[in-house]
């Protein structure tokens, strides 16, 4: 696991990448509440985004 970049260990972080952070968190805080308020299921919702979070954390430690 080398090659798996932890941000609290590159701080301080460039702009660009606090930016993206930042546009990132609220995308998904966008995303969730559209999700919350078209009915899906709260634990729906969490299985989504734990299987997401599961294949890129596979991605970052398969290669």
């Amino acid at each position: 696991m080398s090659n798996v970049t932890r941000i609290r260990h590159a701080l301080p972080v460039s702009q660009d990448i606090a930016a993206a952070v930042a546009d990132l968190d609220a995308a998904l805080a966008k995303a969730i509440e559209a999700a919350k308020d078209a009915g899906i299921p709260q634990g729906l919702l969490v299985g989504l985004l734990h299987g997401h979070a599961h294949a890129e954390t596979h991605k970052m430690v398969a290669t």
